[in-house]
């Protein structure tokens, strides 16, 4: 699904990249003549040299990975005490000797 305010569908990013890809077209004239900046027009025309058609599709925002995301167990313990107790974020990280903002 396309966000309603992208400038650019899968089909426009496609023909966006061909121009510059396949016709040789500057990365600047295409940028112009798609209404986007030329920063985005060489990234849409990168990942087509890269990927091909594969690549012009939207991609998850969601990280790799998340190397100090909260324990298991930790995120457990505060949500058991949070039903239990209805206590907010200061008294829960207190009691579970994490950070406030956590």
């Amino acid at each position: 699904m396309v966000h309603r305010n992208a400038p650019l569908t899968e089909t426009g990013r496609l023909r966006l990249a061909r121009c510059v890809v396949d016709e040789g077209w500057p990365v600047r004239r295409a940028a112009e003549r798609f209404q986007v900046s030329h920063t985005t027009a060489a990234r849409w025309a990168g990942r087509y040299r890269q990927f091909g058609v594969a690549g012009m599709g939207d991609r998850s925002s969601r990280p790799h990975r998340q190397p100090r995301r909260t324990a298991p167990e930790v995120e457990a313990e505060v949500i058991r005490l949070r039903r239990e107790h209805r206590i907010g974020p200061l008294r829960l990280a207190i009691r579970c000797r994490i950070a406030a903002s956590t």
